[in-house]
């Protein structure tokens, strides 16, 4: 008997527990793929090892400082600074037609961006930091209010507005368009006012970290396990059922696998509220290059970009989106030693029904053309690397949806939230993109709080 069983080796699974382990839980994680991470993970493939998801740490902190999600993570994970190896960005920028906003690590670079390229918005650009929602007062206000009616009634400059969004919903938003006031908040903090970093090994030397600390603590992994069922009795669950037929019997079920994903493994005849499915998934490229892209003249970390003066955040109707997306060169953090080879990531919108209905060669000939034209499109927003290229790979929603198992390969899950991590089930509970706390930090963040809300009692 377990005092709790999760289902899913990502971030939220492993940081909820390792916080249960900590205080003598008997805790067992249950993943359904050989490796660990779910939507943040890595893979070999021709001797090299590839990061997916992860383009960098939000909420960055530097090494003492005691306040904000980061720090909070440490003391929570009982884990050092040192344990992340972080390296902050170089700096990066929002590019649309005729503007262009960079930033880094030091807000006042941003500020000083917003000054310059939008002089007349300055007091309304202050007044919308000052009005930000501070962690701890996530889904306390009890409605989800709309981030683009609360913005564009502080900034009245449409162009400003739409800059400020595309990387708040590249990186968090699970419905088309808009997202809540709520984690606008968050994820505006993430970005802006605290930063991004990198661990120079990457998304892998993160998730050892923690599965190593999960272990040292008494907890159990079981890679290729996968729930098939969530059996009920009453108002509770009482076992889990594996693939293979095993049983697992348990007090609690922590899920990480999504809202609709987790309640349909339930055997029970009862209904649950329906939540909306997420819409939202992306294709991303991955060019590996003969030399770092800084000797190719790119030397942003990440790059936003948008090729008119509105932000079209929704499911495109073709398979891919190519007006959007986003850059991402991992090489262009301020590690204190070179990574071996140059690296391209290019992300942008995809529909999940259009990949999926294509047939086995129909998808292998769309991906090498999906690349070239992520490659055409992120090319008039930075220097051309395509001569530089000697490796390249390229995942789709499909692959996003199996080794999520998110409907639809929704990259950020449903559109709607269960921020108090409940269910209809006394005992099964919900953490990760569909509690609603984002990014890396964000994540484990959220296995962490329903832990200590609900199964530390």
């Amino acid at each position: 008997m377990y005092d709790t069983v999760i289902i899913g080796a990502g971030m939220s699974g492993l940081a909820a527990g390792i916080r249960l382990a900590h205080f003598g839980k008997r805790v067992c994680i249950l993943e359904r793929h050989s490796v660990i991470g779910g939507l943040n993970s890595f893979y070999r493939q021709g001797g090299r090892t590839y990061d997916v998801g992860l383009h960098a740490v939000t909420n960055f902190a530097p090494k003492g400082s005691r306040r904000g999600p980061f720090a909070r993570l440490l003391r929570q994970l009982r884990v050092t600074w040192e344990d992340w190896a972080l390296a902050p960005q170089l700096g990066s920028a929002i590019i649309f037609p005729g503007a262009i906003l960079q930033f880094s690590n030091d807000f006042e670079l941003f500020e000083s961006e917003v000054r310059l390229r939008f002089p007349r918005q300055m007091d309304h650009f202050r007044r919308l930091v000052s009005s930000l929602h501070d962690y701890d007062q996530f889904g306390a206000s009890g409605a989800n209010r709309s981030a683009r009616q609360v913005v564009g009634e502080i900034i009245d400059d449409p162009l400003l507005v739409e800059m400020l969004f595309c990387p708040i919903l590249f990186y968090g938003g699970s419905r088309e368009h808009d997202i809540d006031f709520d984690q606008f908040s968050i994820l505006f903090r993430a970005i802006f006012l605290e930063g991004l970093a990198r661990p120079l090994a990457g998304v892998q030397m993160i998730l050892k970290m923690l599965v190593r600390r999960f272990k040292d603590l008494g907890g159990e992994l079981r890679l290729r396990a996968a729930a098939e069922q969530i059996v009920v009795e009453g108002n509770a669950v009482r076992k889990v059922v594996l693939e293979d037929g095993s049983e697992i019997e348990t007090r609690n079920v922590l899920s990480s696998a999504g809202w609709a994903e987790t309640m349909q493994l339930c055997d029970d005849d009862a209904e649950s509220p329906q939540s909306p499915p997420g819409r939202l998934s992306f294709v991303e490229s991955i060019s590996v290059l003969n030399t770092p892209p800084r000797e190719l003249g790119y030397d942003k970390t990440i790059v936003f970009f948008n090729d008119s003066e509105k932000f079209h955040y929704e499911k495109p109707d073709k398979l891919t989106d190519f007006r959007s997306g986003t850059v991402c060169s991992p090489n262009n953090f301020a590690y204190t030693e070179p990574l071996s080879e140059g690296t391209i990531r290019i992300s942008a919108l995809a529909n999940y029904e259009r990949w999926a209905a294509l047939d086995p060669d129909a998808y292998r000939q769309e991906k090498v053309r999906c690349y070239d034209r992520l490659a055409e499109s992120a090319a008039r927003f930075m220097p051309d690397f395509r001569r530089a290229v000697v490796e390249t790979d390229l995942f789709t929603p499909r692959t996003i949806h199996r080794f999520t198992g998110h409907a639809d390969g929704a990259i950020y899950g449903s559109a709607q939230k269960s921020r108090d991590g409940t269910t209809r089930l006394n005992n099964l509970f919900i953490c990760g993109n569909d509690q609603g706390l984002v990014g890396i930090v964000g994540t484990l963040i959220s296995g962490i709080s329903i832990a200590n809300r609900h199964l530390l009692k």
